[in-house]
């Protein structure tokens, strides 16, 4: 049990980096992006190849994921950088999917559904297969924590405050002055890269990564993770993701005694998870952590002075 814990931990923790990736792009800046898995998959294969079949060192390897899962945001931005609501989450669910078909069909790069085996890990090998978790899941928890000092800063500077203008009103934002395209491939690329390096981790904690691993149901797992936790804070989409994580590993236990084909019991699985985030969604709008905005008030004039003076 305790292993299955620190597993599950790890778990929430990847889905805390995706959410955190996802809040800078959809959160802050107000691009939907259904496209996660797609970038999850790019980090995850990069970093697998560098460090695999060229034998680059893990933190080389999970540096080049995230600057071409990078890469891929700022094409990715700029594609689709007149595009908004139903639109341009219909082109990123297409790249998701797109990425999915190249990584099942190019053998000789992916292996295809084969997938890729054999990623090393941080110690892996030299420690034993608890110690091993237990040190990786410190590993990603502090991945988090930091990732959370940092967008947080992202979110409270002027530059979180443009990206915020443009996704309450684009034009408005335009208007002010602001470069709403140069802003809009800055918060892809960066969450982008914060999918990449979930991927990355992903791959080197599993050992492992193949096609079938990166469908679009964690693309709405973590859809759901950002809305219920709350959109726009760093602090609800880690709370969401571990929420999402609860649920789903909840619901194992809780249909695992029905006398139910496998894959009835999996359909079970996904309808629970989905009533048990309405619910919280009903009863909280908002997310658990919703987005609060400091409003600031300017001071009030000083009365006029006789003579015209103040």
């Amino acid at each position: 049990m305790r292993n299955y814990l620190i597993a599950m931990a790890t778990f929430a923790g990847l889905y805390g980096i995706l959410a955190l990736g996802l809040n800078l792009i959809w959160g802050m800046a107000g691009m939907i992006n259904l496209g996660l898995a797609g970038f999850f998959a790019v980090g995850g294969y990069a970093s697998a190849l560098a460090t695999s079949r060229l034998g680059l060192p893990i933190v080389v390897g999970v540096v080049a994921a995230m600057l071409i899962a990078a890469a891929a945001g700022v094409v990715m931005a700029m594609v689709t950088a007149r595009l908004r609501g139903d639109y341009l989450a219909i082109i990123t669910l297409g790249f998701a999917e797109v990425v999915r078909l190249v990584a099942s069909n190019e053998i000789w790069l992916t292996r295809g559904t084969d997938g890729l085996s054999g990623i090393p890990g941080p110690w892996r090998g030299r420690v034993s297969p608890e110690a091993f978790n237990l040190i990786y899941c410190g590993i990603v928890v502090l991945v988090v924590a930091v990732l959370m000092v940092l967008l947080e800063r992202v979110r409270t500077a002027p530059y979180g405050r443009v990206l915020r203008a443009i996704r309450d009103d684009e034009q408005v934002t335009a208007v002010a002055g602001k470069a709403v395209t140069a802003f809009k491939v800055q918060a892809f690329a960066v969450g982008a890269a914060v999918l990449g390096l979930g991927g990355a981790l992903y791959g080197h904690y599993t050992s492992f990564v193949a096609p079938d691993t990166f469908t679009t149901l964690i693309s709405i797992y973590i859809v759901l993770a950002v809305t219920a936790g709350g959109t726009g804070t760093n602090v609800g989409a880690v709370v969401g993701a571990v929420l999402v994580v609860f649920f789903m590993e909840s619901t194992r236990f809780l249909t695992g005694w029905l006398p139910l084909a496998p894959v009835r019991i999996a359909a079970l699985r996904e309808f629970l998870i989905g009533v048990s985030l309405i619910v919280v969604l009903r009863f909280r709008p908002d997310g658990l952590v919703p987005e609060r905005i400091r409003i600031v008030t300017p001071p009030l004039a000083e009365p006029a002075q006789p003579g015209g003076t103040r």
